[in-house]
């Protein structure tokens, strides 16, 4: 279960300085944030705090007592949203005997060590925004005492609060020490990068010696501007730094080995904070600025071969590719710094990934359902299973079933229906009305408020996410107008217009809509349609250029999962019109000086490209890893 991004909603201030605003369903004051907040970013703040609960819910009925948590468990590693889900897994614990583990996501140490942090969108009183932030921050510097308040002239004055600082890794690895950052009495064995092997090995393994390896000072490498630091520190490296780590290997059942890597890699620079964040550096910099982790992972392969363990790996960050093959498509059609490509593992990393002996690795961060596959030179073959996240269309976390030493099985659990999920409404609809009482433009579409059940929640949240944020800031201009401009039937007729018929000039499309070539096509096409007898133009009327938009983004988040959402028979007419558009790209080139006439062969066609390869990627739903030979094994059809 990655990317929880644990925003407690029913959050206490010790300091007292925000009480929240009451809801009248829990009788609980509500700590949260706004919904146009939530409907600007790639997760969710507060409903996921009761689709986590769903999801462990779920996972004890099915007799679950193994739980990962690969990163972003908390949302920035505040200490009111870290100590209410430490309260909740301990919960569990206790009632269901399950066992977590966690990794440390960009989201839970922000940055090494504390640095001030605060948002500008919890929602208060009256439905207005509440200011909160902590000391240092620039909205509360120089405040004294525990905390305070300061008037900016808006509704609600800035609260200034200790509670929500960025605690760094000593403070999360503190709070979540019981979750796999330290040893556990009932562990069978638990080590770390830099245990001492002369005090801690499974053969000369006691609890008592693995507490003496587990201190945050003994935790520490070195990192430097250029490089890593330590026995790969060359003379000309400057801004060098010791900082925490806080990967670890557990043996919580006999025979299994949990691997949990610290893919964080702060990169030293200039500034105030004097470390970049992680979110961007993955395992492109974990080998260039954390070489000693690679070194230690070969060992463990070694030694789990060797003593006949099952070696399982889970972090933040993915090993490999995670678009279906399809990222130099997208940086070709959408620019090199869109959809997230930063985050791209390069594929000798991945190849680097699969020789350390590595074969089954669990990953979050990109909130996305997809399965990747890096090989080695050495005749390594390195699955990377993306886990979705509880916080985001399509919400699902992931269940491996170990059979024996060759097959991992590796089902997918969507969470259609979170009890409580609308609980929480009450509050979203006076932050509407106030907007509009204020005459302000309607920040999202409150149709979100009718959801049925917390699937649709999260249909609507990508729905109103791609509108908002994806389609203004990620598509060319040309691109965007056309899917925005027309529907499936009109995008079918522009790819089977003769050339000749486009203007040169921008398209008057009512014009071109009433001209006979238009009226000729269509009467074509229609009769093409009907001897095939399964999509009429009329069915192909019923979408827009937005929906195809909307859907290309389900099926890159939700792979196979989306198809229930999508319909095989809408999925059937968009395979048709990319068979159109690829067909005017490649056996009709473009002569025209018409820049319709390109857009609806050329563009158009690579983007249905990209949506029909997430269409066809490999197997992400229910699967068995054959890892013997290397191979994937589907269990289940597509959206069963």
């Amino acid at each position: 279960m990655p990317d929880i991004h644990f925003h407690d909603v029913y959050a206490e201030f010790e300091d007292g300085s925000f009480t929240g605003i009451e809801n009248s369903i829990s009788k609980k004051s509500a700590t949260i944030r706004t919904m146009e907040a939530q409907l600007n970013s790639t997760r969710l703040f507060n409903e996921n705090y009761f689709a986590l609960l769903a999801a462990l819910d779920d996972a004890a009925s099915k007799g679950i007592r193994l739980v990962a948590l690969p990163g972003d468990f908390s949302d920035d590693g505040q200490p009111i949203h870290l100590r209410g889900l430490q309260k909740i897994l301990n919960h569990y614990s206790d009632r269901y005997g399950m066992e977590f583990f966690a990794a440390p996501g960009n989201h839970d140490p922000v940055r090494p060590f504390p640095v001030p942090g605060g948002k500008s969108d919890f929602l208060g009183e009256g439905g207005h925004n509440q200011r909160i932030f902590s000391r240092g921050a620039r909205e509360c510097k120089g405040y004294e005492g525990r905390w305070t308040r300061v008037d900016t002239g808006r509704a609600l004055p800035t609260i200034c609060t200790g509670e929500i600082r960025h605690l760094g890794y000593r403070g999360v690895m503190e709070t979540m020490a019981d979750f796999g950052f330290a040893p556990q009495p009932e562990y069978l064995y638990w080590e770390t990068p830099y245990s001492s092997s002369e005090n801690l090995t499974p053969g000369n393994y006691d609890f008592e010696r693995a507490q003496a390896e587990a201190g945050y000072r003994k935790r520490q490498y070195e990192i430097c501007r250029r490089g890593s630091g330590g026995e790969w520190k060359k003379p000309d490296y400057r801004n060098c730094h010791r900082v925490p780590d806080a990967s670890y290997l557990v043996e919580p059942v006999p025979g299994l080995w949990l691997l949990s890597i610290d893919a964080n890699v702060y990169v030293p620079d200039e500034t105030e904070i004097g470390f970049r964040g992680s979110g961007n550096a993955g395992y492109n910099r974990l080998l260039t600025h954390k070489r000693h982790l690679l070194d230690w992972i070969r060992d463990l392969v070694r030694r789990a071969e060797r003593a006949d363990k099952r070696l399982i790996a889970f972090s933040h960050f993915p090993m490999t590719g995670f678009y279906d093959g399809q990222s130099d498509a997208i940086a070709s059609l959408f620019g090199d710094n869109t959809f997230q490509l930063k985050r791209r593992p390069r594929e000798h990393v991945s190849r680097v990934l699969a020789e350390t002996g590595i074969q089954v690795h669990v990953g979050g961060h990109m909130h996305i359902n997809d399965t990747g596959i890096a090989r080695g030179r050495n005749g390594g073959t390195l699955f990377n299973i993306q886990a979705p996240s509880l916080a985001a269309y399509l919400p699902a976390y992931k269940i491996l079933t170990l059979h024996n030493r060759k097959r991992v099985e590796v089902e997918t659990v969507t969470l259609d229906r979170v009890p409580r999920f609308d609980e929480l409404f009450e509050h979203y609809r006076q932050e509407y009305d106030t907007r509009a009482r204020a005459g302000e433009e309607p920040p999202w579409n409150r149709e979100i408020l009718e959801s049925a059940d917390y699937r649709t929640f999260t249909r609507w949240h990508i729905r109103e996410l791609s509108r908002q944020r994806f389609l203004p800031g990620e598509w060319p201009q040309d691109l965007k107008e056309l899917l925005l401009g027309f529907n499936g039937k009109d995008l079918l007729l522009l790819t089977r217009l003769p050339e000749d018929t486009f203007p040169s000039s921008r398209v008057d499309m009512q014009k071109l809509k009433k001209s006979r070539q238009w009226a000729e096509t269509e009467k074509r096409v229609e009769r093409q349609l009907s001897r095939n007898g399964k999509i009429s133009l009329r069915d192909l009327g019923d979408w827009t250029g937005f929906d195809l938009a909307v859907d290309f983004y389900r099926l890159r988040n939700g792979g196979a999962l989306a198809r229930r959402d999508i319909g095989d028979r809408r999925l059937a007419q968009y395979h048709l019109l990319a068979e159109s558009a690829r067909h005017r790209a490649t056996d009709s080139p473009s002569s025209s000086d018409s820049p319709l006439a390109a857009l609806s062969g050329g563009r158009f066609a690579e983007l249905l490209g990209i949506l029909e390869a997430f269409r066809k990627s490999e197997p992400d739903d229910h699967f068995m890893l054959e890892l013997a030979k290397g191979k994937i094994r589907r269990l289940d059809a597509p959206g069963e």
